[in-house]
């Protein structure tokens, strides 16, 4: 093998951390980009959902948080910080939209309102939603057999019998309860590490 030409194995980017991709994003990497969104769209989705808000008007927030992500991405000095940033965000475009909601209605009666104040998002939504991400990071860190049995398990309301999930899977009714214990270690280990309590 020439050494010159030779070039070190490339980190997969599915693997790359926040900074990283942050990094990359800057540099103007579009699949990192695209990688970016896709890690943290669920997390963003959230948000609205929470808010009760319709799908129309979550795909809204969503848009308006990705374009804020856009705008400010360079401006990010931590990339860990970053989940918890678009919270905040999604937060702002919903409250925001909510507000011009209410507006249409209470503010032609009374035009001379001052612009309420966004509140601080509630620390107990914060949790929720950094739990909730870490979740889903720690699910897609997971072999998918084992992803595919939790979803099927825990998932799904009212969760699949274990026939239908052995079918699926292509595994005898009698594993599931050992496959299911084995994947679950494996998620609660990958939680330790991502800091879940």
């Amino acid at each position: 093998m020439n050494p010159v030409t030779s070039k070190a194995p490339r980190k997969q980017p599915v693997a790359w951390n926040d900074a990283r991709l942050v990094e990359e994003c800057l540099s103007g990497n579009e699949e990192a980009w695209s990688l970016l969104i896709e890690k943290y769209k669920a997390l963003i989705y959230s948000i609205p959902v929470k808010y009760s808000l319709s799908h129309q008007e979550a795909a809204d927030v969503f848009q308006a948080t990705c374009l804020e992500l856009l705008v400010r991405l360079p401006q990010l000095r931590e990339p860990r910080a970053l989940p918890k940033w678009l919270m905040q965000v999604a937060h702002h475009e919903c409250y925001r939209l909510k507000r011009r909601n209410q507006r249409v209605v209470s503010r032609d009666a009374e035009p001379d309102l001052p612009e309420p104040e966004t509140p601080a998002i509630a620390e107990s939504l914060v949790e929720q939603t950094q739990d909730e991400q870490m979740l889903r990071e720690a699910m897609t860190a997971l072999r998918p057999q084992c992803r595919r049995l939790v979803e099927l398990l825990f998932f799904e309301t009212p969760p699949r019998p274990y026939t239908e999930v052995a079918a699926e899977l292509g595994l005898a009714v009698g594993s599931i309860g050992f496959t299911r214990q084995k994947c679950l270690e494996r998620l609660r280990g990958l939680l330790d590490k991502l800091g879940f309590c």
